[in-house]
């Protein structure tokens, strides 16, 4: 008869540790699979804006000027990388002579295995991730002389 109280002791043990991991365990590949993807997109992000800006910036369109050049280059990048989860934005800022630099940002919303998450839980808010790349570049001006 003690054998017998003994197994049916721990019967359901195996059921009630799973229980518990696999909650953790859940957690645990989401946040595993968003910082894989958000490592992904932020390196795909650098290659990406640097070639578009080394591309549009230097020799812009006749009356194109850096803020459409930069609205271009955001154009082309969301285009790229077009996702539900990220947002790009390009700002360009003048700097020393014809120098100008561009900076590109990365917004980056976490999500359950590709649904949407929530921004909101329990009244804190989740914050997006934020990669930013720049590049400064000597524009072409036509008729202007160094």
């Amino acid at each position: 008869m003690g054998i017998l109280s003994k197994v049916r002791g721990d019967a359901g043990q195996a059921t009630v540790e799973l229980v518990v991991v696999l909650p953790v365990a859940i957690a645990l590949a989401v946040i595993v699979v968003n910082a894989l993807s958000f490592f992904g997109t932020c390196a795909a992000f650098d290659q990406l804006a640097r070639q578009a800006i080394c591309a549009y910036a230097p020799a812009p369109d006749a009356g194109q000027g850096p803020a459409e050049v930069a609205a271009l280059v955001e154009s082309k990048l969301e285009e790229a990388l077009g996702a539900s989860n990220l947002s790009i934005e390009v700002t360009v800022r003048g700097q020393a002579g014809s120098y100008q630099r561009y900076s590109g940002r990365l917004s980056f919303a976490p999500t359950l295995f590709g649904l949407g998450l929530r921004d909101e839980v329990f009244g804190v808010s989740l914050p997006r991730l934020v990669h930013e790349a720049d590049l400064t570049v000597d524009a072409y001006r036509p008729g202007v002389l160094l």
